[in-house]
């Protein structure tokens, strides 16, 4: 019993001193000088997260109202650097030209007049639009795609199409053109616009139906009642602002407008 106690103890002792070294070794032997596929993140990849419309729709309207891109200048995005450079962004929120090709389950430069259309047709039957908008095309109207990002947390960020109407256009027939749009790039949805109307006046326009409408359309939640709305801050009389829930406990103003003389209707949500 103690001669099997003494070879016992040395099996144990010997295990410990030689065991680890050959398990080293054999680990060695199996991984050196053999190439190992793993999938790993790209550059500027992994930032994108499922957001609810009430985010996208906060995030958007943050990096809009702290944009220093002019709001019409379609020429000031060939300026632009071309890298996205999470790092290198300033402030709190940055709206900046996303130069990639868009993602496979994104809208392409080819499909957003099409898609822009349909949209604009699906909003005339929700009533959100008083009357028809004739088709924007790409003669007639420019699309930039832009990536709507919040700096601090860059995983909460979404891409749109700016649809704009271009420069040379700018002295034609505007009766019943879409000035500005901002669409989802993943959705298609329509965030803000901008459109001439060919008779419609403030009168005719029912602000609170439109908003309802257009919140269903959109998915959001979480209307509320927005109070202290400082007539200074707009350019028109003709205004009525909305609140919708936001991230944590911020909040998107909306502000459904429209300037008489040149019948101009807008639903924004930047500031």
């Amino acid at each position: 019993m103690f001669l099997l106690l003494i070879i016992g103890t040395g099996l144990v002792v010997f295990g410990a001193i030689w065991g680890p070294e050959q398990l080293s070794n054999y680990r060695d032997q199996y991984t050196l000088n053999k190439i190992k596929a793993e999938a790993v993140e790209g550059n500027g990849e992994g930032y994108r997260y499922s957001l609810n419309s009430n985010e996208k729709l906060y995030i958007l309207s943050k990096c809009l109202t702290n944009q220093v891109l002019p709001e019409s200048d379609a020429s000031a995005v060939t300026k632009m650097q071309t890298d996205m450079d999470y790092d290198n962004l300033t402030g709190n929120y940055a709206f900046v030209v996303n130069h990639q090709e868009p993602s496979d389950k994104e809208i392409t430069e080819e499909q957003i007049y099409e898609r822009c259309n349909e949209e604009l047709a699906k909003m005339y039957t929700l009533s959100i639009l008083p009357e028809e908008v004739r088709s924007v095309t790409a003669a007639t109207h420019s699309a930039v795609l832009y990536s709507a990002i919040d700096v601090l947390e860059p995983r909460n960020n979404l891409s749109v199409w700016k649809i704009s109407l271009k420069t040379g256009q700018q002295n034609a027939n505007k009766e019943g053109c879409l000035l500005d749009a901002y669409i989802d790039a993943d959705t298609g949805l329509v965030y803000e616009f901008y459109v001439r109307t060919a008779g419609s006046t403030w009168a005719d326009i029912d602000s609170d139906n439109m908003v309802a409408q257009w919140s269903e359309y959109l998915g959001l939640k979480g209307q509320q009642e927005y109070e202290d709305a400082n007539p200074l801050m707009e350019t028109t009389s003709d205004y009525k602002k909305y609140k919708f829930a936001g991230v944590d406990k911020g909040n998107t103003v909306v502000t459904v407008g429209f300037y008489e003389g040149i019948n101009e209707l807008f639903l924004k949500i930047s500031r």
